[in-house]
């Protein structure tokens, strides 16, 4: 059977249209006014800059404020209460019920003494009724997470095909920012704390062009119980992350390299960590089907030993559209790489950055280190104000010989105690109360697998948390 060339051309664009390579007719006839497509997979949306809690001055109903379209301001407040049994980054397993407060408030100026623009936001973050002492996961007081000034040249870099400016823009201060799918930098949304760095931050281009470029020269802040946070000495951040958008509406590239460089000092040994890697999303064209991918390749040096990791993950989801709930079912599977010999001279152990701990695991046992981890979540919206998801997730080492820091950095050096970490079941239901009060219920049981049962402890694990969110404007 002969294919003539048209038919062969017609037979490959419809591969094309099924893999979401190229838009349907349909979608060519809709107007666009953003390459922008946001991820459909689990907890990886970034939060915006300016963040979401803010508002333009002119939204928010104060009549002092109309008139001050340069001006965008927001102020929120979080109380969390949680139950604990038997968590084991704790040292026994007893019973835990701290109250947690984190209160934020932004202002930013911008349109006013272009190319100019200034931006401030603070963060307060307290617990009482905690058992354990204070740590820097849950208080940080009065911490300064975002005090920048910013060139901005509006179209310095011409226009895309869309029409959209194409922006340069050079910060310099204290950021708090997310980048990628936020495993790798994040500012940790559900920590009661968050990451914050000093230094320079350019970007060419914006969200709604077909690329952009993010250039980062930062140092991490080291979080204070109750003093000014400072920069972690010698130790620096490098990034370059590209976003190109411009192929198809079904397929977002994230070209990225980061670079970690510690100094040495005192009993701090010089670390040179660099990661280039590509992360790839988007929809399978209107099939339902989304993805999520990306991997992480990491080399360089840890004191004397060379550095040789890696890490990845993928996310495959389907959404049943035509369903009054909007279902979303997916799959994941995340992997990074651990050392397997302590005395081989080559470290092994991937190096998270400073990533999110969830939604590895809703305990927040898990982070983005020496890990194997599959998992299923189902995703809902049976109405308007109400969302819930469910998940079940299975946790191994990537190597049994080295440590889980999930668990106190339990350790078992000759690898007898296994690989399983354990398995855990989690659900969580959101409420929209108002436009500006969300409440949040969840669960999660955490039952142990061998290698916890022997290095930490053999009991099952529960946390239940009520969550109530209000922002003022």
């Amino acid at each position: 059977m002969k294919i003539s060339p048209s038919q062969l051309r017609a037979l490959l664009r419809r591969v094309a249209l099924l893999l979401g390579l190229t838009a349907s007719a349909h979608a060519a006839d809709e107007p666009r006014t953003t390459y922008y497509h946001a991820p459909l997979s689990y907890s990886t949306t970034r939060d915006p800059d300016p963040p979401k809690y803010s508002r333009p001055a002119e939204e928010t109903g104060v009549s002092l404020l109309f008139g001050a379209d340069w001006l965008d301001i927001g102020l929120d407040y979080r109380f969390r209460y949680e139950y604990r049994d038997g968590d084991i980054r704790r040292p026994d397993d007893r019973i835990d019920q701290p109250f947690l407060h984190r209160t934020r408030a932004y202002l930013g100026i911008h349109d006013l003494i272009d190319p100019l623009r200034f931006a401030f936001e603070v963060q307060d973050s307290r617990r009482n009724n905690g058992y354990y002492p204070p740590d820097n996961r849950d208080v940080n007081e009065f911490a300064i997470i975002r005090l920048y000034g910013e060139l901005y040249f509006a179209d310095l870099l011409g226009h895309d095909d869309l029409g959209n400016p194409r922006p340069f823009s050079l910060r310099y201060g204290i950021h708090n920012f997310e980048f990628l799918d936020r495993r790798l930098i994040g500012n940790n949304q559900w920590r009661n704390t968050a990451n914050a760095f000093q230094g320079f931050h350019s970007s060419l281009g914006q969200e709604s062009n077909d690329w952009q470029l993010d250039l980062l020269a930062v140092q991490p802040l080291e979080r204070k119980l109750t003093s000014w946070d400072d920069p972690i000495d010698g130790r620096w951040l490098y990034a370059a992350i590209g976003h190109w958008r411009g192929w198809s509406p079904h397929v977002t590239l994230e070209p990225y390299y980061l670079a970690l460089a510690q100094s040495a000092h005192g009993t701090v040994a010089q670390r040179l960590v660099h990661s280039p890697g590509l992360r790839a999303y988007g929809t399978l064209g209107t099939s339902g089907f989304d993805y999520d991918a990306s991997f992480t390749a990491q080399f360089g040096r840890n004191g004397t030993q060379s550095l040789r990791a890696w890490g990845g993950n993928i996310e495959i989801g389907y959404a049943f559209s035509h369903h009054p709930w909007k279902p979303r079912l997916s799959a994941f599977y995340g992997y990074a790489s651990g050392d397997r010999d302590p005395l081989d001279n080559q470290d092994n152990r991937f190096e998270r950055f400073y990533g999110f701990g969830r939604p590895w695991s809703a305990n927040d046992y898990i982070i983005y280190e020496n890990i194997s981890a599959p998992k299923i979540r189902l995703e809902a919206q049976p109405t308007r104000q109400l969302r819930f998801d469910l998940g079940y997730n299975l946790y191994s080492l990537a190597s049994d010989t080295d440590r889980f820091i999930g668990a106190q950095s339990a350790r078992d050096p000759t690898g007898r105690s296994g690989r399983s970490i354990g398995h855990e079941f989690d659900a969580r239901i959101r409420y929209q109360l108002h436009p500006k009060t969300e409440i949040i219920l969840g669960y999660a049981h955490f039952i142990p697998g061998r290698f916890t049962q022997t290095q930490v402890r053999p009991g099952a694990t529960d946390f239940a948390y009520l969550e109530i969110s209000q922002r003022f404007f």
